[in-house]
């Protein structure tokens, strides 16, 4: 009889042949080693410390003569392994049929398996298995798309950050709190279009400096216009956060905003909103006219009561934002028309009389830069759009939303040639404006064709951060008479031979005898 000392103890029933691991190893170092397929590794170590006896259970089986293990051996030993065991090519080992016999009484029988292997080296692939794995190396091989892009971090939320870490009951903290409910940067591009329009009038004293009677803008009206238009932004800001905590804090742009988390009550943000809103619309209605004062409180009727609850309900709410963000040019319009108006001059002369075409043309370049700015915007967080409730293009049709910052890109153009046409800038901003306007048309063709991905949005959205103030500086710089000024005043001549004539003509009789020959 061969005993064998340390063999492992044959599990019950189903294992109960199995090859104890010295056993396993003297099998490893037998074969021939172009079939040596065993080792003594840390897997097949694991696998067989998975079968665990304790060493004082010792059964009859333990001490039995173990010829098949002889068999192997001795096969092994003679380079004739197929005749015992035979090794697949997974890494498997194949019993030969004398292994797959029963046990010593009709009680204990079993039947082996015909393979003994570890589970996760010695498994055969199966035909599913092989082709899913081969599915996802070739998914993996492939080149991965871009990550979507990020955008700015919401000013709120980061004076909010702010205001958390700062004493609870000091100043500071309570004006870092309330500035952060007026939205700043919202807040300051609007106060931008506000007086980019505002110096864009065409103030006949620039035209004509012979006319010394004509009275230029006021310094004073400016400061009422800026500061007035400011403060009904605010207003409309911490209102629009009023009425939509519970959404902001479904996303990570919003969820940071002083409602969201608890650092004013919601008491504390309706005072503020009346406050601005009140100071606001009476500054411009004091300082700057009644015409004004109107669109300032229009601007908060419709940002508040329209726009927002509509973010909820239809795609329409970003047509409505347009047409508030195309109210502040109109504002800074009759704020200048007001000053060369008449004293009497109502809404109908500010908004629809002689010379308000560059007014309208200014606010239909703020309503069109609105789609490809926001369209780019909201599609980089369109599932979190989708998840607060807000229905967008961005989400619920993102072909269109492609399409519809295309087409309001290239509205760009009119609108620009319509601003020299009418008198507000010189033929040259045609020329340069045309570069800037192609740039974010390229941009919003790329963010369409390409559906937001392989970073279209991206640079769509930074083009048109861009875009705004480089074409209102242009448009400055090329107003309309401002380098014939600027020219006269250098060379110290007024306006040629034609000039001086069209200048007798508006004299007076009476003016006209006093001069000399």
């Amino acid at each position: 009889m061969l005993v064998r000392p340390r063999l492992l103890q044959p599990a019950p029933l189903r294992d109960a042949h199995t090859i104890c691991l010295r056993c396993l190893q003297r099998l490893s170092r037998a074969a021939p080693p172009s079939r040596r397929t065993l080792s003594s590794t840390a897997p097949v170590k694991d696998a067989v410390a998975t079968v665990r006896h304790p060493r004082s259970a010792f059964k009859k089986e333990y001490f039995w003569g173990n010829g098949i293990l002889e068999e192997v051996l001795s096969g092994a030993k003679r380079g004739v392994w197929s005749s015992s065991a035979s090794a697949g090519q997974d890494g498997s080992i194949e019993a030969s049929p004398a292994i797959q016999q029963t046990a010593d009484t009709p009680a204990e029988r079993v039947t082996t398996s015909t393979t003994a292997t570890t589970p996760s080296l010695l498994k055969e692939e199966l035909p599913h298995r092989r082709r899913k794995r081969l599915r996802e190396e070739a998914r993996l091989s492939e080149p991965q798309p871009e990550s979507e892009p990020t955008i700015p971090l919401d000013a709120s939320s980061q004076l909010s950050t702010l205001s958390q870490t700062l004493p609870t009951h000091s100043l500071r903290r309570l004006i870092t709190t309330y500035l952060s409910l007026s939205k700043p940067r919202l807040t300051f591009l609007v106060v931008l279009t506000t007086t980019a329009a505002y110096s864009l009038y065409p103030v006949p004293a620039l035209l004509s400096p012979a006319l010394t009677d004509t009275p230029s803008l006021s310094t004073l009206t400016l400061l009422f216009l800026t500061t007035g238009t400011a403060l009904c932004s605010a207003s409309a800001n911490a209102l629009n956060m009023l009425l939509e905590p519970a959404h902001d804090a479904k996303m990570s742009r919003t969820r940071n905003r002083p409602l969201v988390r608890g650092l004013i009550s919601k008491r504390g943000a309706l005072l503020f909103a009346l406050v601005t809103g009140a100071l606001g619309t009476a500054g411009l209605y004091v300082g700057v006219n009644p015409t004004t004062a109107f669109l300032g409180a229009l601007n908060i009727a419709l940002y508040a009561g329209c726009y927002t609850p509509l973010k909820r309900v239809h795609v329409l709410n970003t047509w409505v934002g347009a047409v508030v963000g195309g109210i502040p040019p109109l504002m800074g319009w009759a704020a200048a028309a007001g000053q060369c108006a008449s004293h009497d001059a109502g809404w109908r002369e500010l908004l629809f009389g002689e010379g308000s075409a560059g007014g309208w043309l200014l606010a239909a370049l703020l309503f069109a830069w609105q789609f490809p700015h926001f369209n780019a915007l909201s599609w980089t967080i369109r599932d979190e759009y989708k998840y607060a409730g807000y229905r967008m293009l961005a989400w619920t049709n993102p072909a269109r939303n492609g399409r519809v910052a295309l087409r309001y890109s290239l509205l760009m153009f009119p609108v620009c040639v319509g601003l020299a046409v009418a008198g507000v800038t010189d033929y040259g901003f045609v020329v340069t404006s045309a570069a800037v306007n192609g740039w974010m048309t390229w941009q919003a063709w790329r963010f369409w064709r390409y559906e937001g991905l392989k970073g279209s949005a991206r640079g769509l959205f930074w083009a048109s951060v861009w875009h705004l103030p480089i074409v209102l500086v242009l448009a400055m710089v090329h107003k309309r008479g401002l380098w014939e000024r600027v020219w006269r005043s250098l060379t110290g001549r007024g306006g040629g031979e034609d000039e001086e004539w069209e200048y007798e003509d508006e004299v007076p009789a009476v003016g006209k005898e006093a001069l000399p020959a």
